[in-house]
């Protein structure tokens, strides 16, 4: 069993769900962070209070039935000081972590407003979930990754930061809001491998394609979408970041820039990964 920690954001459910047990499968050991704690919570998804499926409880629950260990966390990336908390509870558990995955988004309202109706405060708490915390979480883990020569970050970006919307966001497109903050994100990459060459520190940009989830569909995310763009599974995509968690991706995928998750899945032989939740 490998002694490397992992930590991933939004573990409650989807993609951050299915990576923690396929990491933990793969001998991670995983720190999984979320608002839901336990199964029935109800938090204000794009504006609605709603108890969705999943909760770090259950995550923790399958990464024990494939022999792995997950430290539960509750944390809320609109809430800076939970966010802190949680990195020094998992430095003080494991002693280290060797991959932060920066998968949580911002669930609000104004991700999908038109650019006249987002108010400054939706915006804050955009920047805040998708630009602040991600940023925080780097600053707390970038030291041990340094000193130990080693280290990963994911950050999950988006499509919609580096293409215009093909229409309107209430006509099958997407707004500004949400774009420009995952935008703003998928900086801070090409930055860090400039502040720190041969560091051994591998920091990368994961665009995961269209990947149908609850919190989408209550967004406004439709059929009108789904017509423009291929779907990739959760699975599918946390078999990428369990792959690229050890391993070098190819020139030819530009990591430099973006990784195309569902390209890669495609390549890997990946897309067909099964559900590792039960």
């Amino acid at each position: 069993m490998s002694n490397k920690v992992a930590f991933i954001t939004g573990a409650s459910r989807g993609i951050g769900a299915e990576a923690a047990v396929a990491l933990a499968r793969a001998g991670y050991r995983v720190v999984i962070t979320a608002r839901t704690l336990a199964d029935g919570e109800s938090h204000d998804h794009v504006g609605q209070s709603s108890a969705l499926p999943g909760s770090l409880e259950a995550t923790a629950a399958a990464v024990a039935r494939v022999g792995g260990e997950a430290l539960c966390l509750r944390a809320d990336i609109l809430d800076p000081q939970s966010i802190i908390e949680a990195a020094q509870s998992a430095l003080q558990h494991f002693g280290r972590v060797d991959l932060l995955f920066n998968n949580a988004v911002y669930q609000g309202n104004g991700n999908m407003e038109p650019l006249l109706e987002v108010t400054e405060e939706q915006l804050r708490a955009i920047y805040q979930g998708n630009v602040f915390t991600p940023l925080a979480l780097v600053k707390a883990f970038l030291p041990g990754m340094l000193e130990r020569s080693s280290g990963t970050v994911l950050n999950m970006v988006s499509h919609s930061a580096f293409t215009n919307p093909p229409a309107a966001a209430d006509k099958g497109g997407w707004g500004f809001a949400y774009p420009s903050s995952k935008a703003a994100l998928s900086r801070m990459a090409g930055s860090l491998r400039a502040e720190h060459p041969d560091s051994g520190l591998r920091v990368y940009n994961l665009e995961p394609g269209l990947v149908m989830t609850e919190v989408m569909r209550l967004a406004g995310i439709d059929d009108a979408v789904m017509a423009r763009f291929k779907p990739c599974t959760p699975a599918a995509i946390a078999a990428v970041v369990t792959w690229l968690a050890d391993n070098e991706p190819l020139d030819a995928w530009e990591p430099q820039d973006i990784l195309r998750g569902p390209a890669i899945a495609k390549e890997l032989g990946l897309l067909k990964s099964p559900s590792l939740l039960g």
